[in-house]
């Protein structure tokens, strides 16, 4: 198997798993269907077309959150275009400053062709929502190795204003969310898993996520040395060795 490592970096991101009325959300890291909706739209694939995307969504799907970002919440309103009456105001969320490293892992020739896709897209990116474009090159690298162990072996992508943020550690605990291997006890289940993107008709299945952590290494860890503290003689001073009493 291969895996294909995709960093998701942007001033904002926006991973809806659920909408009711005016109120959308963002869950905390990266979405399969979000993630899978990006390749297919790098691909340039119709909506309706369901056969394709189930060839996406066979893909094993795994996220590291690198640098998590801060719960940011925005309300918008719109007019009608030709009413001109004003649209009910809707709350949304997002993800401000935050960075992941999602991985798929499946079909090498497959993983490759995502890759070219994702250098030239068909369709723009972005990062959940159409509002939220990435800051870098999403495409990050290929491995020739489990899911799990290249999330391990990927270097850390957070910023540098994050990394120096926690320059004290040398190593750092980054969460793990993945589904899990064949034979391995499932974990929680969320209604993430694509079946269709038919925009009268959309419909996902219910997939398991396992949660786990990775340490990696901080390349911006402070070494603190504490040079011993050098003990210097202390000079013999008596006040009163200027101080002659002469016997009577």
């Amino acid at each position: 198997m291969s895996v294909l490592l995709l960093r998701l970096a942007g001033p904002l991101q926006a991973w809806g798993a659920s909408a009711r009325f005016v109120r959308r959300t963002t869950e905390p890291a990266p979405t399969k269907s979000g993630v899978i909706g990006m390749l297919a739209a790098a691909k340039g694939l119709n909506r309706d077309d369901d056969t394709a995307l189930a060839r996406l969504a066979s893909l094993r799907f795994g996220v590291r959150i690198d640098q998590p970002g801060t719960r940011l919440r925005d309300f918008q309103t719109a007019h009608h275009a030709v009413t001109g009456k004003s649209m009910p105001l809707s709350e949304r969320f997002y993800l401000a400053d935050a960075v992941f490293v999602a991985a798929l892992e499946g079909d090498q020739a497959l993983l490759n062709e995502l890759g070219i896709a994702l250098r030239t897209p068909v369709y723009p990116l972005f990062l959940g929502r159409r509002s939220c474009p990435p800051s870098l090159p999403v495409e990050l690298t290929t491995h020739d190795t489990s899911l799990l162990q290249a999330l391990h072996d990927e270097p850390w992508q957070a910023a540098n204003w994050y990394q120096r943020l926690r320059r004290k550690e040398p190593t750092v605990s980054l969460t793990v969310l993945r589904e899990p291997e064949p034979g391995e006890q499932p974990g929680e289940a969320l209604r993430d898993q694509p079946l269709s993107f038919a925009a009268a008709h959309r419909r996902h299945a219910l997939r398991s996520v396992i949660s786990t952590t990775v340490e990696m290494p901080n390349p911006l860890a402070a070494a603190v040395h504490r040079e011993p503290a050098t003990t210097r003689p202390v000079p013999h001073h008596d006040p009163f060795d200027a101080v002659t009493e002469e016997a009577p």
